[in-house]
């Protein structure tokens, strides 16, 4: 029976900033995993002028109830005025959901 997850996409000026974002959701088990998409050409209006540049694309895989706060937490540590955060429900294997819910969980303090 499939799980529901949450994966969530963003962009980033360059190849440093992603792995240090990466790092930090990671550490702070905000997903599961990130997928480096790869250099991806964006093209875009910005500020009243058409824009093109280089970024590297990362897709975030994260649990329901941790999907706001990784959200959030992108968000505040984004180096973008304005970063791309696309978020959207979805369907994954038993295994794999429960796979990430676990390494989602937030650690019980004794």
């Amino acid at each position: 029976m499939p799980l529901d997850i949450v994966l969530l996409l963003t962009t980033l000026p360059d190849s440093g900033s992603a792995q240090k974002l990466v790092d930090a959701v990671l550490d702070a088990r905000l997903a599961a995993c990130v997928t480096e998409l790869g250099v991806v050409q964006s093209h875009y209006r910005w500020k009243g002028q058409r824009e093109s540049a280089q970024e590297i694309q990362l897709l975030f895989k994260t649990s329901a109830a941790r999907a706001l706060e990784l959200e959030r937490f992108i968000a505040a540590n984004h180096p973008y005025e304005t970063p791309e955060i696309v978020v959207w429900p979805a369907s994954a294997s038993a295994a794999y959901g429960q796979w990430v819910a676990a390494e989602t969980h937030r650690p019980t303090h004794v």
